[in-house]
């Protein structure tokens, strides 16, 4: 008996925390509540607060700051990641792997985001090759 209660208590466990990447509405959170903008004004990550967000490109931003919520809101293609929540590293070698908001670089103004710490480093070793390759790889981002 006890194996099925703990499968039942990893099931609901896994559901819940899928359920948290959504809001109330449905709309997925992005990048995992990180604040896209903060990359580009704090230098680091930041989570974002659930009280201020903004849907865009049929995703739920969610930022540290008022000031940060204005600047995405008035040009939010300038500091979305680039993939939205997939590796860009991976997404060059022709592989979805979700991201880790942690794992991060500016390119030419851009954000990407990675799934493994190396991503970054990995990426900027043949920097036009890997934006090629992940950008022609576009089409196998899920639709929204």
């Amino acid at each position: 008996m006890r194996p099925f209660i703990a499968f039942v208590t990893l099931a609901w466990c896994s559901i819940a925390t899928s359920l948290s990447a959504f809001a109330t509405d449905g709309t997925p959170v992005a990048i995992k509540g990180y604040d896209p903008v903060a990359y580009f004004t704090a230098g680091h990550p930041m989570q974002g607060r659930a009280d201020l967000e903004l849907v865009w490109d049929e995703q739920r931003y969610r930022f540290a700051s008022e000031e940060n919520r204005t600047r995405f809101k008035a040009d939010p293609v300038r500091y979305a990641p680039q993939f939205s929540d997939y590796c860009a590293m991976a997404l060059s070698k022709g592989e979805l792997v979700e991201a880790n908001p942690e794992n991060w670089t500016i390119v030419d103004g851009k954000l990407y985001i990675f799934g493994k710490s190396a991503g970054p480093q990995l990426f900027r070793k043949d920097l036009a090759a890997n934006q090629a390759k992940a950008e022609g790889n576009r089409k196998m981002l899920p639709p929204r």
